[in-house]
């Protein structure tokens, strides 16, 4: 079978839905695998300087990954507080996930206008037998076979290329809630190890080393002799 005899049998709107799914099926893969990334590089990356609590990596790390990067500059800009970590950590999100967010807009209209491009090739191939009626007294009962079929492929094409498109973007849009959630939780927690880390560095003082007192010297008073009693001299007679 020919692309001219596909064309004939599915019609221009199941070409279009052809097409649609293939860029759904494209986009909920990469999407997929990309959240995976980077959720297994996050593991690997800031969950093990977390655990051994060397909040200097947290605020040098340069990595590209996106939660780390949230996290990192959570970490910079509440460094002293820990307020407004929420807001500060939504805006962070759909800054560093904005192709993400995209990438689920897409797959989210993939999944809404392919039930209505279905319904429009249902309307092209009832139209298309209604014009084959119309032509002749007599039809052709090919002719019309064709129109019916086209009908039908073009209805059950839009349903199965929407049902899986819709199940993926609302997956895919799970696991991007729990992303949300994973920074949220990671922030409140890079902010109490560096917070922990800066009082441990106040409270460690060094001991000023305490010079030993010189011993004291005893004074020894010389005894004086004592004054021998003067007798009295005798009275001359």
């Amino acid at each position: 079978m020919n692309l001219a005899a596909i064309y004939n049998t599915i019609g221009p709107a199941g070409c279009a839905l052809v097409v649609v799914g293939c860029a759904g099926v494209y986009i909920a893969f990469r999407t997929y695998f990309y959240l995976a990334l980077v959720w297994r590089n996050f593991q690997h990356g800031f969950l093990d300087l977390e655990n051994t609590g060397e909040s200097r990596c947290l605020r040098n790390n340069n990595s590209d990954n996106p939660l780390i990067a949230i996290v990192r500059d959570v970490v910079k800009t509440h460094s002293g507080h820990s307020q407004d970590i929420r807001a500060e950590v939504a805006y962070l999100f759909h800054r560093n996930f904005e192709q993400t967010t995209k990438s689920l807009c897409w797959l989210r209209l993939v999944a809404m206008i392919s039930p209505l491009m279905g319904l429009l090739g249902t309307v092209l191939g009832m139209v298309r037998v209604f014009q084959a009626i119309a032509d002749t007294a007599t039809p052709d009962p090919a002719q019309l076979a064709a129109g019916i079929w086209e009908v039908l492929i073009t209805t059950a094409m839009g349903l199965s290329v929407a049902i899986p498109m819709l199940i993926a973007y609302y997956f895919l849009l799970l696991k991007f809630k729990g992303f949300h959630i994973e920074a949220v939780e990671h922030s409140y927690r890079a902010l109490e190890l560096c917070q922990g880390s800066a009082r441990h560095a106040h409270a460690v003082v060094p001991a000023v080393p305490v010079v030993p007192a010189a011993p004291a010297v005893k004074r020894t008073v010389a005894n004086t002799p004592a004054s021998c009693p003067v007798s009295p001299e005798p009275e001359s007679a």
